[in-house]
């Protein structure tokens, strides 16, 4: 009986020792992670988890929500992140590879989801809230430097025209709103559905909604830099070991692509399936984000005249926040 059991043993490790290789054998990766923040440059990294795009090259795929751009910053910098797919604010991707952190930007898909949600139904441009107070959600970051970029080639001074309140998070910043301790406030989308949603000013032909979408900040910059009226907002970069295999990212932007796709025509699905990821956002307000937002795949190498363009202006206003410099070449995933 004891010489049984040894055989089962053997038998058994046997199999364990084939299962712990058997990707491997399979030319596939035992684990992927894909990290990203609580926003549409995310989902269709949920769908590539759910949907088991990438099982051909891995053995898990694993999706992992990062909160803030500060939070992504510390990890990636202090060697904690351990993500081999980031979705992240292009900024965020040239401040962390000219600060040394080893990556690289393969696409764009976020083509500016940035507003400026108001109760004044009557408020359309950035003049009509000369005065006011505005909530803004991180100081000094990516959408506080636009709206600031934008308000003073309109011709007016960001600092002396506009009282700017400014909160630790586009959460904090609807949720002002939809308690009615503010006015106005510059928000991205997911956040701009919500708050519309919240407050029942949806759909858009209810009378007399209590929140409107008063500046479409994407049509501000495609008017006053007289350029399509769209801004390289968020996209894709590869890091660690991943950025080595080719092969890898390149059935990645494939996938990337198709779940984007699936997405912008399954918003009610796309709705529900990212509710069930980020227990925060509702299947409504998702859906209507991606009805709403501006979403495209564009390679990094093609994108990167926008992106420079888009970089330049952050660059003057704000150095630090792209790390004090244009990216190299070598950011730019595919550019020789």
């Amino acid at each position: 009986m004891q010489g049984l059991y040894r055989l089962l043993g053997g038998c058994l490790l046997a199999a364990a020792l084939l299962a712990g290789t058997s990707a491997q054998a399979a030319g596939r990766l035992p684990k992927l992670v894909l990290t990203g923040p609580f926003a549409a440059v995310s989902f269709p990294l949920i769908h590539m988890v759910e949907s088991g795009a990438l099982k051909d090259v891995a053995e898990s795929v694993e999706f992992v929500a990062w909160k803030n751009p500060d939070q992504l910053r510390a990890m990636a910098i202090d060697g904690k992140m351990q993500a081999d797919f980031l979705a992240t604010p292009s900024s965020v991707a040239a401040n962390l590879h000219n600060r040394g952190v080893r990556l690289r930007l393969i696409n764009v898909s976020v083509w500016g989801m940035l507003w400026l949600v108001s109760r004044d139904a009557n408020a359309k441009t950035l003049a009509d809230f000369k005065g006011r107070e505005i909530v803004m959600p991180f100081r000094a970051d990516m959408p506080d430097i636009i709206f600031q970029t934008l308000a003073e080639k309109a011709g007016l001074d960001p600092k002396r025209d506009f009282r700017l309140r400014y909160v630790a998070s586009p959460f904090d910043a609807m949720q002002l709103m939809v308690t009615r301790r503010a006015d106005h406030v510059v928000l991205s989308e997911p956040g701009v559905s919500m708050a519309l949603r919240k407050t029942k000013s949806f759909p858009v032909s209810l009378i007399a909604p209590e929140l409107h979408r008063s500046v479409d900040l994407q049509k501000e910059w495609g008017r006053l830099f007289e350029r399509p009226p769209r801004m390289p907002q968020a996209g894709i970069a590869v890091m660690g070991k991943a950025l080595d295999n080719t092969a890898l990212v390149e059935r990645f932007q494939r996938a990337y692509a198709a779940s984007l796709k699936w997405c912008q025509s399954e918003p009610e699905a796309c709705g529900a399936m990212v509710a069930r990821h980020i227990d925060i956002l509702t299947p409504e307000a998702v859906a209507d984000a991606v009805r709403s937002g501006q979403a495209a795949f564009v390679t990094a190498r093609e994108a990167r005249p926008e992106l420079e363009f888009f970089y330049a202006r952050l660059l003057e206003r704000q150095p630090q926040l792209i790390g004090g410099r244009l990216p190299p070449d070598d950011f730019y995933y595919g550019s020789k």
